[in-house]
């Protein structure tokens, strides 16, 4: 299957492997992606400069097709009292892992967004996704000048129009039951739980922009269904985290496939920022108190996260999947986005 935006973006495959911050996505599963005739992210989320631009290197330096995802700002600010109140709540857990909470004011930090977009404007690379805001009409420009093509992660057709408006190359609609983080533009109003092939289908109804469909692909079937809605190409996330080429942790990994977990809910518990988790003890407790707030939660939970992971203790970690997790196997990358992609025309 050949569409416009894979002959732009250069993958054969129209299956494409989402960027996932915070460690689950490596360099070497975006080669194993190139290799397999598809197109992978390097998150950049979370990581400095310094670390993103040595992992930009190592991936150009195979002269494969590969892009590059940035959170975009401004952060959702928390209110202060909010988020001491939620840290007190927090504190039993703190004690029962023998850590301690970061003791000062929120930090509202922007990921050093200024940094990362001078390195690719410096060094472009062939693909920029952007996620959780809207860059800027300037940088757009700037970015498709350079010879990047930009796309940006949108959740509704009202939030694609807004897109569209700032001259972005394509879009990728992401529905709710995806993984991780929502791309909601406004999370204080999680998006609506729409099928992946009707959002697909309202967005190509309000822009004539190429999508790449993203949230809740557990197979070819569904792979199938959203290319006949219209997508151009589809991105995967969860299916790819326990493949050999993945960073996640070994808890989290396990987790996918333990009976004992029977579901996922959109939370702001771990983040202060809605994201679709494994339903665990910390998403039960303390998901109804959990402010808004990002990255401030982000930074407040991270020890507790970090601590987690380190003890197997998955009651406390943020194990982040789609609500086709149980899908996901122990296998080649290669493999999975193959066998995805069987569902293609």
């Amino acid at each position: 299957m050949r569409t416009r935006l894979l002959d732009r973006l250069g993958p054969t495959l129209p299956v494409l492997a989402a960027p996932m911050a915070g460690g689950a996505g490596t360099p070497e599963l975006v080669l194993a992606a190139a290799r397999a005739g598809s197109l992978g992210f390097l998150a950049g989320g979370y990581r400095t400069p310094d670390a993103l631009a040595a992992q930009i290197e190592r991936v150009r330096a195979a002269g494969v097709a590969f892009g590059v995802n940035l959170f975009t700002p401004p952060p959702v600010p928390v209110d202060p009292r909010a988020y001491r109140d939620y840290a007190r709540t927090l504190e039993p857990e703190a004690e029962r892992l023998g850590i301690a909470l970061p003791d000062g004011p929120p930090v509202e930090d922007d990921d050093r967004w200024e940094r990362k977009t001078e390195l690719l404007l410096a060094r472009p690379v062939p693909v920029v996704s952007f996620t959780f805001g809207l860059p800027g009409a300037e940088l757009v420009e700037a970015l498709r000048k350079a010879g990047t093509a930009v796309l940006q992660s949108v959740t509704s057709p009202e939030e694609a129009s807004r897109a569209a408006d700032q001259g972005v190359d394509a879009l990728v609609v992401q529905a709710c039951a995806a993984g991780g983080h929502s791309a909601t533009l406004t999370p204080g109003r999680p998006p609506a739980d729409v099928p992946l092939p009707d959002l697909v289908d309202a967005v190509r109804r309000a822009v004539p922009l190429p999508v790449v469909a993203a949230g809740g692909v557990a197979g070819p079937e569904d792979v199938a269904a959203a290319l006949r809605a219209g997508a151009e190409a589809v991105s995967v996330g969860t299916l790819l985290l326990r493949t050999h080429e993945s960073g996640a942790s070994a808890p989290h990994q396990d987790a996918l496939a333990d009976p004992a977990f029977t579901g996922t809910v959109l939370t702001t518990a771990f983040t202060g920022r809605p994201a679709r988790a494994l339903r665990n003890r910390f998403t039960d407790l303390h998901g109804p108190s959990a402010p808004l707030g990002y990255p401030a939660l982000h930074h407040l939970t991270a020890p507790l996260r970090k601590a987690g992971t380190a003890a197997g203790d998955t009651s406390v970690v943020h194990l982040w999947a789609g609500t086709g997790y149980r899908r996901a196997r122990r296998e080649p990358a290669a493999d999975t986005l193959r066998r995805l992609a069987a569902g293609a025309p």
